[in-house]
C-alpha cells in the first residue's frame, strides 16, 4: 500500500491512529471537530482539472438526441462504468492515487461517493466532521478540503465523481431540513461547479415519498447554481427514480437499484401487504432488465441504469451470512442483462471497497468481509466490466435498441433467459448459462451476417463464420450448460467490415 506509515499515524494529541478515531466516532458519536467557524470557500481547483486529459475534453456530458444514452458535447458516447466507493473519505491523501489508479486501469469512468454519509458523527481519515457543531450552514473546511482532494485525484485519473450530496439517514434523522437543503445545495454546487468531472446524485438509498421536500429543494438548488452537470436520484432498493421524479426537469437520467437479494429472498417478502408500487417493483427480484423495461415506458424518455445491483463479495441478501457471496459471474449477469435491456451503462460494487474496509475497522466488516479494500479491489468482477464497455463501444452506439422479438420461442426463465439488443447492422445476444438458443434472422441489414462468440470474462472474440441472414438459426455456446458459462453472440452485417467485437470504435 502507498504510505503504510501514514495510515496508522497518531491523531494530534491523542496517541491513537486517526483511523481509530474514525472507527470510534461512527460507533460512539465522538469525533474530532475543528474549532474554526468559517465556511469553506468556493473551490477553484476545477479550472486546473478542466485542462487535464480526460473524457471531458470531448465536452460536457449530456443526454443523447434519442434520450436513451449519455454522450459528450462533441457526440462521443459515454458508457457509464462506475465503481462504488461510498466511504472513500476513510483513505488518506497518499492512498487516493492507488485507488483511482487501479480503477483507471480497469476502465472505470465514474466513482460513486457519499459526500455526506449517513451519520452526523462520521469523520474522515483525518478526524474531521462535515459540519461544525452539526450545523449544515457551517461547513468544516478541513473536511471539505479532503472532498476536494478526492475530486482532484479523480480528475488526474480521468474519472468522474458521482457526488451523492447527502445520504438518506442524515435526512431522515432531521439533520438536514427542507430550508437547509436549499442553502446546502447552493453552497455545494457553487463550491464544485467549475470541476468538469462531476455527476450529481440526489437521494441516497432514499424513497422519494419520504422527506420529499428536502430532496426537491436540494435538487432545485443544485440545478439553479450548476446547470452544466448531469443529475440523477439514487433510490431505495428495488425502486427507480422514475417512480417519483421522471417528470422533474432536474432529473437528467434515471437510476434504479435492483438491490442485493436473490429470487427466493425477494419473493418471500411478497404478500397481502405488498400493494401499489411495492408489488410492481418487488416481483422483479434479480431480473434487473425489468427495471429498464419499466423505465422505457415513461414519458418523457430518459436514459436509465442500475446504480446498485448485487455487489461482488457481498452475501446474497447482504446480511444473511449463511448464504454465498455474489461473485464475478453474478456481476456479469447483472451488467449484461441491464445493458442489453437498454440501459446506458452499469455500476459495480464490492464488499471490501464500497465501505472502504481499512486496518482500524473491525477485522471483519459489517458485510462479513475480512479482506481490506486494497485486497478486494482486484476481485475478478472488477476487471471484467471493461469488456462490456469495450463491446458496446465497438459498434454504432446510439441506434441500439433492446429487441426481444428476435428470439425464436421462449426466451427462458431467470438465469436461463436470453437478452438481445441490436442496431441497424449488428446484434448482441447474452446467455448466462451456456445453453443453446435460436434467433430469427433478418432483423439487421445484410445478405450475410458474420457471427462471433464474445467471452465476457476475457473480452476475446472467436469467429463462428458467415451465415445467410434469413430464417431461424440455433446457436450453441462453447462449454457445458451451467450458471456462469456466459457468452455473447455477436452478429454483424458482413458488408460493414466491422472489426472484432470489443475493438473499440470510440475512445471513451
Amino acid at each position: 500500500m502507498s504510505d503504510e506509515s501514514s495510515s496508522t499515524s497518531p491523531a494530534p494529541g491523542t496517541g491513537i491512529s486517526r483511523r481509530r478515531v474514525l472507527a470510534a466516532s461512527v460507533v460512539t458519536g465522538v469525533g474530532a471537530a475543528t474549532a474554526s467557524t468559517t465556511s469553506a470557500a468556493a473551490d477553484t481547483g476545477g479550472d486546473a482539472a478542466a485542462n487535464l486529459p480526460g473524457p471531458w475534453q470531448n465536452g460536457k456530458l449530456q443526454v443523447s438526441e434519442n434520450s436513451r444514452y449519455l454522450q459528450h458535447q462533441n457526440g462521443t458516447p459515454f458508457f457509464w462504468t462506475a465503481d462504488t466507493a461510498w466511504l472513500l473519505h476513510k483513505l488518506n491523501r497518499q492512498e487516493l492515487p492507488r485507488y483511482f489508479g487501479n480503477r483507471q486501469d480497469k476502465q472505470f469512468n465514474v466513482v460513486l461517493l457519499q459526500v455526506i454519509p449517513a451519520s452526523p458523527d462520521f469523520v474522515n481519515y483525518y478526524g474531521d466532521k462535515a459540519f461544525i457543531g452539526g450545523n449544515v450552514r457551517k461547513p468544516n473546511p478541513p473536511y471539505w478540503k479532503h472532498v476536494t482532494a478526492m475530486l482532484d485525484e479523480a480528475a488526474r485519473h480521468g474519472i468522474y465523481l458521482g457526488m451523492d450530496a447527502v445520504w438518506r439517514q442524515f435526512v431522515k434523522g432531521g439533520y438536514l431540513t427542507a430550508e437547509d437543503a436549499t442553502w446546502y445545495g447552493q453552497w455545494l454546487a457553487a463550491r464544485y461547479k467549475s470541476y468538469p468531472n462531476i455527476v450529481w446524485l440526489n437521494g441516497g438509498d432514499a424513497m422519494g415519498t419520504e422527506k420529499t421536500e428536502v430532496w426537491q429543494n436540494l435538487a432545485t438548488a443544485i440545478r439553479a447554481e450548476d446547470p452544466d452537470h448531469l443529475m440523477t436520484f439514487h433510490p431505495n432498493g428495488r425502486f427507480s427514480s422514475s417512480t417519483w421524479f421522471n417528470n422533474e426537469s432536474w432529473l437528467d437520467f434515471n437510476m434504479f437499484q435492483s438491490g442485493h437479494g436473490n429470487y427466493d429472498q425477494i419473493y418471500s417478502r411478497l404478500g397481502p401487504s405488498n400493494v401499489g408500487v411495492d408489488l410492481a417493483t418487488n416481483w422483479k427480484a434479480e431480473d434487473n432488465w425489468m427495471y429498464v423495461q419499466a423505465d422505457y415506458g415513461y414519458y418523457p424518455a430518459k436514459p436509465t441504469l442500475d446504480g446498485e445491483p448485487s455487489y461482488e463479495h457481498i452475501h446474497q441478501g447482504i446480511y444473511d451470512f449463511n448464504l454465498p457471496f455474489w461473485n464475478d459471474a453474478d456481476v456479469r449477469r447483472y451488467a449484461y442483462w441491464s445493458v442489453f435491456g437498454g440501459s446506458c451503462g452499469h455500476t459495480y460494487g464490492n464488499g471490501g471497497v464500497m465501505p472502504m474496509h481499512v486496518e482500524t475497522d473491525p477485522p471483519v466488516n459489517g458485510y462479513d468481509v475480512a479482506e481490506l479494500w486494497y485486497e478486494t479491489m482486484d476481485d475478478p468482477g472488477a476487471g471484467q466490466l471493461r469488456h462490456l464497455q469495450d463491446l458496446m463501444l465497438s459498434r454504432p452506439y446510439f441506434k441500439r435498441i433492446p429487441d426481444p422479438t428476435v428470439i425464436d420461442g421462449n426466451p427462458g426463465h431467470q438465469h436461463d433467459r436470453v437478452l438481445t439488443t441490436r442496431g441497424e447492422d449488428y446484434l448482441f445476444a447474452y446467455i448466462h448459462t451456456g445453453r443453446a438458443f435460436s434467433l430469427k434472422l433478418g432483423h439487421i441489414s445484410g445478405d450475410q451476417v458474420t457471427a462471433w462468440w464474445y467471452d465476457p470474462r476475457t473480452g476475446k472474440a472467436s469467429s463462428i463464420g458467415k451465415i445467410t441472414n434469413i430464417g431461424t438459426h440455433t446457436f450453441d455456446p462453447p462449454g457445458k450448460i451451467k450458471d456462469g458459462n456466459d457468452w455473447v453472440l455477436v452478429l454483424d452485417d458482413s458488408s460493414k467490415g466491422f472489426g472484432k467485437p470489443g475493438e473499440s470504435a470510440y475512445k471513451n
